[in-house]
Protein backbone atom coordinates (compact mmCIF):
# COMPACT_ATOMS: atom_id res chain seq x y z
CA UNK A 1 0.00 0.00 0.00
CA UNK A 2 0.90 3.46 -0.94
CA UNK A 3 -0.58 6.59 0.35
CA UNK A 4 -0.08 9.90 -1.28
CA UNK A 5 -0.90 13.45 0.16
CA UNK A 6 -1.20 16.41 -2.24
CA UNK A 7 -0.48 20.24 -0.86
CA UNK A 8 0.02 23.07 -1.87
CA UNK A 9 -2.79 24.30 -3.43
CA UNK A 10 -4.68 27.61 -3.54
CA UNK A 11 -5.85 30.40 -5.48
CA UNK A 12 -4.10 32.34 -7.48
CA UNK A 13 -4.07 35.54 -10.24
CA UNK A 14 -4.09 34.92 -13.86
CA UNK A 15 -0.22 34.63 -14.16
CA UNK A 16 0.85 33.60 -11.24
CA UNK A 17 2.50 30.46 -9.44
CA UNK A 18 1.71 27.85 -7.30
CA UNK A 19 3.91 24.92 -5.90
CA UNK A 20 2.08 21.89 -5.70
CA UNK A 21 3.75 18.92 -3.67
CA UNK A 22 2.90 14.91 -3.03
CA UNK A 23 4.50 13.04 -0.14
CA UNK A 24 4.28 9.25 -0.94
CA UNK A 25 4.43 7.03 2.32
CA UNK A 26 3.90 3.14 2.95
CA UNK A 27 5.75 0.81 0.23
CA UNK A 28 7.32 3.53 -1.77
CA UNK A 29 10.90 1.29 -2.69
CA UNK A 30 8.34 -0.02 -5.29
CA UNK A 31 7.73 3.45 -7.06
CA UNK A 32 8.23 3.16 -10.78
CA UNK A 33 6.90 6.54 -11.86
CA UNK A 34 4.44 9.42 -10.54
CA UNK A 35 2.65 11.42 -12.56
CA UNK A 36 0.34 14.88 -11.78
CA UNK A 37 -3.26 14.97 -13.06
CA UNK A 38 -6.10 17.07 -13.06
CA UNK A 39 -9.96 17.48 -12.97
CA UNK A 40 -12.13 20.54 -14.01
CA UNK A 41 -15.38 20.78 -13.43
CA UNK A 42 -17.83 18.54 -15.64
CA UNK A 43 -14.49 18.06 -17.22
CA UNK A 44 -12.35 14.53 -17.25
CA UNK A 45 -9.55 13.47 -15.64
CA UNK A 46 -6.64 15.26 -17.89
CA UNK A 47 -2.86 14.22 -17.74
CA UNK A 48 -0.48 16.59 -16.40
CA UNK A 49 2.82 15.16 -16.47
CA UNK A 50 4.90 12.13 -15.31
CA UNK A 51 8.47 11.28 -14.42
CA UNK A 52 10.06 7.88 -14.11
CA UNK A 53 11.13 7.51 -10.80
CA UNK A 54 14.31 5.85 -11.71
CA UNK A 55 15.51 7.87 -14.96
CA UNK A 56 14.41 10.83 -13.97
CA UNK A 57 12.66 10.91 -17.45
CA UNK A 58 9.88 13.31 -17.81
CA UNK A 59 6.45 13.70 -19.77
CA UNK A 60 4.64 16.98 -20.43
CA UNK A 61 1.40 17.65 -21.69
CA UNK A 62 1.71 20.03 -24.48
CA UNK A 63 -1.18 22.55 -22.81
CA UNK A 64 1.97 22.97 -19.37
CA UNK A 65 4.85 22.66 -21.30
CA UNK A 66 7.64 25.32 -20.89
CA UNK A 67 5.02 26.29 -17.50
CA UNK A 68 4.96 23.45 -15.32
CA UNK A 69 7.91 22.09 -14.31
CA UNK A 70 7.65 18.55 -11.89
CA UNK A 71 10.75 17.39 -9.71
CA UNK A 72 11.29 14.73 -7.36
CA UNK A 73 13.25 14.17 -4.44
CA UNK A 74 13.95 10.16 -4.26
CA UNK A 75 15.50 10.12 -0.74
CA UNK A 76 12.02 12.26 0.70
CA UNK A 77 9.34 10.05 -1.62
CA UNK A 78 8.27 13.51 -2.60
CA UNK A 79 7.23 14.76 -5.68
CA UNK A 80 6.68 18.57 -7.05
CA UNK A 81 4.99 20.92 -9.90
CA UNK A 82 6.05 24.35 -10.07
CA UNK A 83 3.41 25.90 -11.59
CA UNK A 84 4.00 29.35 -13.43
CA UNK A 85 2.33 31.73 -15.58
CA UNK A 86 -0.88 29.68 -14.75
CA UNK A 87 -4.04 30.28 -16.69
CA UNK A 88 -7.55 30.01 -15.33
CA UNK A 89 -7.73 27.17 -17.64
CA UNK A 90 -5.83 25.46 -15.42
CA UNK A 91 -8.20 25.85 -12.75
CA UNK A 92 -8.89 22.10 -11.54
CA UNK A 93 -8.47 19.78 -8.81
CA UNK A 94 -4.84 18.46 -9.14
CA UNK A 95 -4.13 14.80 -7.96
CA UNK A 96 -0.90 13.04 -7.52
CA UNK A 97 -0.56 9.26 -8.80
CA UNK A 98 1.94 6.75 -8.68
CA UNK A 99 2.93 3.53 -10.43
CA UNK A 100 4.45 0.86 -7.96
CA UNK A 101 4.19 -2.27 -10.81
CA UNK A 102 7.36 -2.11 -13.37
CA UNK A 103 7.30 -0.58 -16.38
CA UNK A 104 5.72 -1.15 -19.42
CA UNK A 105 5.94 0.43 -22.97
CA UNK A 106 3.52 3.38 -23.31
CA UNK A 107 1.23 4.42 -21.12
CA UNK A 108 1.87 7.16 -18.76
CA UNK A 109 -0.38 9.87 -19.63
CA UNK A 110 -2.83 7.48 -19.00
CA UNK A 111 -4.88 6.96 -15.47
CA UNK A 112 -4.80 3.54 -15.74
CA UNK A 113 -1.30 3.00 -15.80
CA UNK A 114 -1.14 4.36 -12.10
CA UNK A 115 -1.79 2.22 -9.03
CA UNK A 116 -2.29 4.55 -6.11
CA UNK A 117 -3.90 8.17 -6.34
CA UNK A 118 -3.98 10.72 -3.74
CA UNK A 119 -6.86 12.58 -2.71
CA UNK A 120 -6.49 15.86 -4.70
CA UNK A 121 -5.33 19.79 -4.29
CA UNK A 122 -7.82 22.47 -5.72
CA UNK A 123 -6.43 25.30 -7.80
CA UNK A 124 -8.14 28.18 -8.87
CA UNK A 125 -6.82 30.35 -11.40
CA UNK A 126 -8.96 33.80 -11.53
CA UNK A 127 -9.05 37.53 -10.95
Amino acid sequence: QVQLVESGGGLVQPGGSLRLSCAASGRTSSTYAMGWFRQAPGKGREFVVAVLWRAGSTVYADSVKGRFTISRDNAKNTVSLQMNSLKPEDTAVYYCATRVRPLVPGGLDSGTYYDYWGQGTQVTVSS
